[in-house]
């Protein structure tokens, strides 16, 4: 069972009560504090230890019949040849925002949570050294300071924060508004300052009648100021008052950790102080304010689960684990548990997709390497197309029956010191040397993974761009279609695929058959 999270909690119970009796759980993860409202094996005690250990001694206490082993590792899971593995399609970059989309007005809440976490948090509880537009603008009442973001030795904490409150939404805001070029084809913000949010004495007296006195507590600005609801949107009132008071908690309860601080979505005062700061700012750009609930969930790229979906995915996922066992591939199916508004249906299943014919992993089509094997070390073959490109951690390399490199420990002395010397050997110059028409075969037996080259020397290489037909992600088709249309899919999918390194333009790598395509070069 690969996953011992809100999904993997359901299935090992699932498991367990289902008759499966040898279970292997894995997963790399820890328990945070967000996972236990769903996560339901785990306990707040539980918090920072391993999900796959924690996860079996929960299930072995009400089935202490059957054999559970936990790992820490990461797995994928394919039927080789039948449905896709984990590296036939790109995967998705997470999103992330420069520092100029950062800084500049923002037009969605994400833009005001990432400026408020990644710029203003970071500025404030961080490395105060770094360098970020927050600190350009920083005249104030005709006097200049070099850092706004210092305290002043005589400066108490309601006056440096109101001061931090003046400075970033309020200064700098009217700063921005003199570029006029900037506001011509879009909405004017309004610089925010504290006596616009809160009067004197509300400001003064924030958070003092719920004080948070008890030593073992969490300091929070909501608890502080007796804001219960996380599904509430507060008004810019209450964010301001939220922004001063998780402000002067910092500095009175967690001064040691000022300097050092980085957010994390777990700390509760920092998601308080980093929701409203960027409701301060988006409701001075008139973008639609957010709950801490949802703010927690944008600034900690959380994609909120429910239990009972959970419960649902991991039944269907022993269903297709008992198809598996009977070996009965055809049934396979992948299903989607949403919702269809027309049809009514909530489980949406569907054929696997195929294999992709370009995958390293899974496929069996040889590979074809565009190489001048007369200045090409085998070192570069190894390195740049052998690990970097096949993912291969302790390759072997052999050609025929002779075996021209292998990596790994419990090699004798003299094997090893004979592969360094063939390693910064040309290939056309090893023991056996790889020419055009050569054939290698490559293993890793720690990934029990191995793939055949077929080797075409080739003493020039063009700088032109390179076209590349063959099979793009998402081109996926059932599993029924592909045995119906076999024949002409092989005849159409003879394309190739080029890599080629900027630093090393004696190595191409490509599918069968290079003559049938044009090329493209893989950025």
């Amino acid at each position: 069972m690969v996953g011992a999270g809100g999904i993997g909690c359901e299935l090992l119970k699932t498991l367990s009560l289902s008759g499966f009796r040898y279970i292997h759980i894995i997963d790399l993860d820890t328990i945070e504090v967000s996972n236990l409202n769903r996560q339901f094996l785990f306990r707040q005690c539980h918090v920072g230890q391993s999900k796959a250990h924690v996860a079996r001694d929960a299930v072995l206490k009400f089935r202490p019949n059957i054999n559970i082993s936990s790992y820490l590792a990461n797995v994928t899971v394919h039927v080789k040849g039948k449905t896709e593995c984990y590296e036939c399609q790109p995967k998705p970059v997470p999103k992330s925002y420069p520092v100029c989309t950062i800084t500049s007005p923002p037009s969605k809440f994400v833009h005001c949570i990432v400026w408020a976490k990644d710029l203003l948090f970071a500025k404030l509880f961080g490395d105060k050294n770094q360098d970020n537009d927050l600190n350009t603008h920083s005249s104030e009442n005709g006097t200049s300071k070099s850092n706004v973001f210092e305290r002043n030795t005589d400066e108490d904490l309601y006056q440096y924060a109101r001061r931090i409150y003046d400075h970033v939404f309020g200064y700098n805001i009217e700063a921005a508004l003199e570029n006029e070029e900037t506001w011509k084809n879009r909405r004017r913000p309004n610089p925010l300052y504290i006596s616009d949010a809160l009067n004197e004495e509300d400001s003064r007296q924030n958070g003092s009648s719920h004080d948070c006195s008890n030593k073992q507590e969490e300091p929070s600005a909501m608890v502080s100021l007796g804001l219960r609801n996380p599904q509430e949107i507060w008004n810019l009132a209450n964010n301001s008052r939220v922004f001063l008071e998780a402000l002067k908690l910092f500095f009175e309860k967690r001064e040691k950790e000022i300097g050092n601080l980085i957010f994390d979505k777990d700390d509760q005062l920092a998601v308080e102080f980093v929701t409203a700061a960027a409701n301060i700012r988006a409701s001075s750009f008139g973008i639609p304010l957010h709950s801490i609930f949802k703010a927690k969930g944008v600034a900690g790229n959380i994609v909120h689960a429910v239990a009972t979906t959970n419960a649902i995915i991991a039944d269907l996922i022993v269903i297709e684990a008992i198809k598996v066992l009977q070996g009965n591939y055809k049934k396979y199916r992948m299903t989607y548990c949403l919702e269809h508004p027309s049809r009514k249906m909530l489980l949406m299943p569907v054929e696997p997709f195929e294999p992709n014919k370009s995958c390293y992993v899974c496929s069996e089509t040889p590979l074809l390497l565009e190489v001048d094997t007369k200045k090409t070390k085998l070192r570069e073959v190894i390195d740049k197309i052998i690990k970097s490109k096949l993912g291969m951690n302790l390759p072997l390399v052999m050609m025929g029956h002779t075996l021209v490199f292998e990596d790994g420990d419990g090699l004798e002395e003299d094997e090893a010191a004979n592969y360094a010397l063939n390693r910064e050997k040309v290939l056309a110059e090893l023991p056996a040397p790889v020419i055009n028409t050569t054939k290698l075969t490559v293993e890793d037996f720690q990934q029990e993974l191995s793939c055949s080259i077929n080797i075409k020397h080739r003493e020039e290489f063009d700088d032109g761009n390179l076209e590349d037909i063959s099979t793009k992600p998402g081109m996926k088709r059932k599993l029924d279609e592909i045995l119906e249309s076999q024949e002409n899919f092989d005849a159409s999918s003879n394309a190739q695929v080029v890599y080629d390194d900027h630093d090393d333009d004696d190595i191409v790598m490509l599918d069968e058959d290079p003559n049938l395509a044009k090329k493209k070069r893989l950025q």
